[in-house]
Formats: structure tokens, sequence, C-alpha cells
């Protein structure tokens, strides 16, 4: 009887135990959700009235890590125009030189093929050998694209019958070459100038009336003779695919929002189904884009092409800065360009020093890797 009272009395302390504990457990979970839902006030007894953002005004992030450091400028040009430019100078550098790129395709993005705290890695490929000479990185966005004020013309010639404006890629790289001399103060005031197809286009306008600090220029695969063989003719034959989309791309709007847009696998099959470039044209709306009324406007070698050929125009300038042209044997795009710049301007240069050619097994964008 005594174990059996003993036993009973045990059983009911534990009941008792157990009781206390749920009790304990249940209060300490409803405590825990209000503290939950109402973090702050579940302690004052007051009741949340806002839930603030997560994200900051204005975040800072932190680039100590970086051996380089970025700016980002709008260069005035003498009409009053601004143009977005990416400065990236290796921290440490003084009395560095300058590559320039012109660019209408983002230069925001051109300076960040990787997103990496080296520049080597953030620049494109063909600016890396530049980072490990110990260059100044520059992209700018041409005039209309992008970040860039003033109005887009596609290769906008130079200022003339084509162009009745005071402004053109050489007046905008003179600008831009004179500011960047004056306020990068760890350069050594030369620059020189670099980029492929429309960028190398750029560049070689670069040379034309050039500023004093320009000391070298570099082409790829630079677009030259628009209707001879680069880009949108080749020999009087229209290029379809690659021009209606490409012109598409760039002029529909300033940040290249809008896309070419295609149901159809086969291009090739799609455009035989148009009909015609015109109708394929039409059904994108490209009669809206100055430059696709141009080139239904010029189908023929006539004035339009012919004065603002870049071969033909530089033969006619003096050799003031020296040129590397780098061009490829397979370029599906402009393959004419750099041999035909090459002719027009070897016979004024005899001793070889100011013009030099360099040909490859490369299609279009090879030649900058």
């Amino acid at each position: 009887m005594t174990n059996k009272r003993q036993n009973q009395k045990t059983t009911s302390s534990q009941n008792t135990e157990f009781t206390n504990f749920l009790r304990f457990a249940t209060w300490g979970a409803v405590t825990a959700v209000c503290v939950m839902l109402f973090p702050g006030d579940a302690r004052s007894g007051q009741v949340a009235t806002n839930l603030p953002s997560d994200t900051p005004k204005t975040f800072q992030p932190r680039t100590d890590a970086f051996d380089y450091v970025k700016r980002e400028e709008m260069i005035p040009m003498r009409d009053g125009a601004k143009l977005k430019t990416f400065i990236l100078v290796p921290k440490g550098a003084t009395q560095a030189p300058i590559l320039l790129s012109r660019t209408p395709y983002n230069a925001s993005e051109r300076v960040l093929r990787f997103n990496s705290p080296h520049l080597a890695a953030a620049v494109p490929q063909m600016d890396d050998t530049a980072v490990a000479a110990g260059y100044i990185i520059v992209y700018q966005d041409v005039r209309g694209k992008y970040g860039s004020e003033g109005d887009y013309v596609m290769t906008r010639p130079l200022k003339g019958p084509l162009n009745p404006t005071e402004v053109d890629h050489a007046t905008d790289t003179y600008d831009t070459i004179g500011w960047l001399v004056k306020h990068v103060p760890e350069s050594n005031g030369r620059v020189g100038t670099i980029g492929g197809s429309y960028e190398g286009y750029t560049t070689v306008m670069s040379t034309v009336h050039p500023h004093p600090a320009l000391k070298v220029t570099v082409p790829f695969a630079a677009m030259v003779d628009g209707w001879i063989g680069d880009d949108w003719f080749h020999n009087g034959a229209f290029r379809q695919e690659g021009t209606l989309d490409y012109i598409y791309d760039q002029e529909a709007t300033r940040k290249g929002d809008e896309k070419w847009w295609s149901g159809v696998r086969d291009s090739y099959d799609e455009y035989l189904r148009a009909g015609s470039a015109g109708a394929m044209a039409a059904s994108r709306g490209l009669e809206q884009l100055g430059f696709w009324r141009a080139l239904t406007d010029h189908t023929s070698y006539d004035y339009f092409w012919q004065d603002q050929a870049v071969d033909k125009l530089l033969a006619k300038e003096p050799i003031q800065v020296p040129m590397l042209i780098v061009c490829g044997l397979f370029d599906q795009e402009d393959i004419y360009g750099g041999p035909a710049l090459y002719k027009a301007l070897a016979g004024k240069d005899p001793t070889g020093e100011m013009v030099h050619l360099v040909l490859g097994p490369w299609n279009h964008g090879q030649p900058r890797r």
C-alpha cells in the first residue's frame, strides 16, 4: 500500500509539472509570435503604423578592394551638348596615357564586361593589354545614344554637304580629348583612340583635324564605305539580314529599348515570306527611322555614299596620326574597309612609319580579341 501511495504521489507530481510546462510553453510561443509580428511594439504596447523599406535612399558601394577608380562625366561639346563618359583610372596611376573609345553600344556596359574589382576583367577584351601597360581607359556614348545628349545620326557624316551642323565625330573627339587632358590629373596628356566596327569608324574619324594630344589610333574592322563593301551594301547588293534589324535596334529609341522581333526560326525563310526588304521593313515600321529612309532613297552609288566614303575623305587629308589598321579576311560585315583605307593612305607614307596594316584569319569580331 505504501508503495502504491508513493507511486500515485509521484505520478500526480509529474502531471502537475507537465501541465505547468505546457502552460509555460504556450505562453512563450504566443510571446514569440507577438514579437515577430510586432517587432519593437510588442514591448511598448503600440501598434506598428509603417514598415520601413529595406532599400536605402542612396546606397554607397564599397570598392576599396578595386584596383581602379571609375568616374562618370558629362563632357561638354562645342555646341553645348554633353556626352556621357566613363573614365577608368588604375589606382596609383601617374603620368599615364589615355585610351579612348567612342561607342553607340552603351558605354556603361562596355566598361563592365565582368563585374570585377580588376580593371583588366571589367574592360572589353581588346583593352586588357592596354590595362597591363598602365593605360587609363575611357569609353564615351556618341551623341544621341544612351547617356549622351544631342541627336543621333547613323555614322554621322563629317560637317559639310551631308551634315550642315558644326559637329561630327571628328569635332566630338577633338573636344573630348581636350577635356580629358585638362581634367584627368593622372594622365600624361597623351591619348590614343581604338575601336572596332562602328567604334572603328569613330576611331578613324578621330584622325580628321585631330587634337594635338592624339598620338596613335587603332581601328579594327572599321566601316569605311557603306555601299562598296561595308555593312549595308556589298558592291551594290543590299544586305538584308543584319541591316534591317540593326537599324531598328539602333534608331528606334535612344537607349535601344525597342528590339527587333521575329516569330520564325529561319530568318532566310522569313525574308522569303515577306517578299521584299521593303515589305519586311514596313511590317516593323522602319519608315519612321531616318537611316532606313536614306537607304531607300540612295540605292545606287550616288553622292550620298561617295561624299562620306572614309577612304576617299582621308586620302585628301594629311597623315598626322600613326594608324594601325586591323582587319579580318573572313569579316562578314566590313571586309572592304581596312584594305581600302590602307590603300588610300599608304601612298602618302613612303617610309611606312605612319600607316600599318594587319590582316588575319578572323571574322568581324575576332580581331578585337
